[in-house]
């Protein structure tokens, strides 16, 4: 990968031998998902951006797709040079203000205003337009990674969901062989869905630019053929907007009356599988968010991970499939086990969160706070109740094992000991106005000393600091409490 000074050299040869502009400056803007880099130039007649991306393919896609949309009069950016090698490109610059930056205000406020009702209004017939003229002599052939959203698309989205969120939240659990087989069934449904139509693939607020009171559209390089509900889908249900259901049918009612300006509902059969696209596209978002907030470790994603569960767990209430998916349903009816554990992620006051754990099964729970961790006391060296027939079948929640340990002294000074040292770490953070505090206990098994440990913690923390709030999590247990005085 070319360093940044390198990137700015080549981007200064391309507007000075296409443009003719007086460079005054250029300024790397903030990385994104993806791995492209942008900048913006400043030049002495007017701002640019200027796009980066080693990946010739999808350059070329957005390219070509670009000229095209311009040729349909969609509102997308002007390219006004790229570079011989196809790494580089100019664009116009659309500012910095996204539909997303109006749907903050408005979460923040609790309220969504008219004005952003009407930007999305103004976005929803925007995406019509690019669905059906957009679609018309556009050359998938250019289309990256694939030209037309099918079975193996849907495979793919719905194996990222099993691999970077399934498997990495071991409270999960299921039958791969058998959720495979449903994925498939589920695929050969949603691939009857007409779907001749252009596919944006990524149609969120964040792509979505206002500049002059109007809208503007950016990063459709992934749009390929596809069905029509995936789209407006991906809009209203951009699990951070926090679009409220009656906002979200009024919008989708503003969607399907301008779509009926152009083809008869009816004849695509879109109600019958919109649900099932929401389902496949809030599993992609959870996917995504697994890969790029729990194995790439980037915070955006980690804490957009609440809102998505929210949103997965609440349309599963209402899932009523055409069919039986034995495992499939299974899955989705675990998923509210895992809320607890990402809410804590980022809290308007203090939230500790305390572990109990297995060394010899999962190790150290992962912090996903962002903060990198926190305290890990080992409870190995202590007495243990594994080792008695007796309390082999129970765990530190049962008071024969509760009373088993509270009889030993050095459990007493181990308790006092650890205790001494998070209150001192609650006061601390209540007084520098933390969020985030992260306690675990490990034993062998994660089956007595530390669920016993966690839970007297939890209680003793909770007492000691109503004001906080206490996560309870034991791994092993897949048991969640939450301690909140409101």
């Amino acid at each position: 990968m070319k360093t940044d000074s390198l990137i700015i050299n080549e981007i200064s040869n391309l507007i000075n031998k296409s443009l003719s502009d007086e460079i005054i400056d250029i300024v790397k803007l903030p990385i994104s998902g993806s791995s492209r880099f942008y900048f913006r130039v400043f030049t002495n007649k007017a701002t640019y951006i200027a796009t980066y991306n080693s990946n010739i393919e999808e350059n070329h896609a957005f390219l070509v797709f670009s000229k095209h949309f311009k040729n349909k009069d969609l509102p997308v950016p002007e390219i006004l040079a790229i570079s011989d090698d196809k790494c580089c490109y100019i664009q116009s610059d659309l500012g910095d203000c996204s539909l997303f930056d109006y749907v903050k205000k408005c979460v923040n406020n609790n309220h969504y205003d008219e004005v952003t009702i009407e930007l999305f209004k103004e976005s929803i017939d925007n995406l019509v337009d690019f669905q059906i003229k957009g679609n018309d002599g556009l050359d998938y052939s250019v289309a990256f990674p694939t030209e037309r959203f099918d079975k193996n698309s849907i495979i793919d989205d719905l194996n990222y969901f099993k691999y970077y969120f399934l498997k990495v939240n071991e409270e999960i659990v299921f039958n791969e062989i058998r959720l495979n087989h449903d994925f498939h069934k589920l695929a050969d449904f949603l691939i009857e869905a007409p779907s001749d139509f252009f596919m944006y693939r990524d149609f969120q607020s964040r792509n979505i630019m206002i500049k002059d009171n109007h809208t503007f559209f950016i990063d459709y390089q992934g749009g390929r053929k596809g069905p029509l509900q995936y789209d407006i889908i991906s809009l209203l249900y951009q699990v951070k907007a926090q679009i409220p259901d009656s906002l979200r049918n009024e919008l989708l009612s503003h969607y399907k009356t301008k779509l009926s300006s152009y083809i008869n509902i009816n004849d695509i059969q879109f109600d019958k599988y919109y649900k099932y696209f929401v389902l496949i596209r809030l599993m992609q978002v959870l996917g995504a968010y697994g890969f790029r907030g729990l194995i790439q470790k980037k915070q955006h994603f980690i804490e957009s991970i609440p809102y998505a569960l929210k949103e997965i767990v609440a349309l599963t209430q209402s899932l009523d499939f055409p069919f039986e998916l034995k495992e499939l349903s299974f899955v989705l009816n675990q998923l509210h086990l895992l809320l607890p554990k990402y809410q804590s992620v980022k809290e308007e006051k203090l939230c500790v969160t305390i572990n109990s754990f297995s060394y010899k099964n999962g190790g150290v729970p992962q912090d996903m706070s962002g903060n990198g961790g926190g305290f890990v006391f080992d409870c190995r060296a202590l007495p243990n109740p594994g080792r008695y027939p007796e309390y082999k079948s129970k765990t530190g929640e049962d008071v024969e094992v509760q009373n088993y340990l509270s009889s030993k002294e050095e459990v007493h000074r181990f308790f006092g000991m650890t205790h001494s040292i998070i209150s001192q770490a609650v006061d601390n953070y209540i007084e520098r106005d933390f969020k985030n505090l992260f306690v675990s206990f490990g034993c062998t098994g994660g089956q007595h000393r530390s669920v016993f440990f966690a839970q007297m913690m939890a209680e003793a923390l909770h007492k000691q600091y109503p004001q906080i709030k206490v996560v309870l999590n034991h791994v092993v247990q897949k048991k969640y409490y939450v301690y909140d005085t409101k």
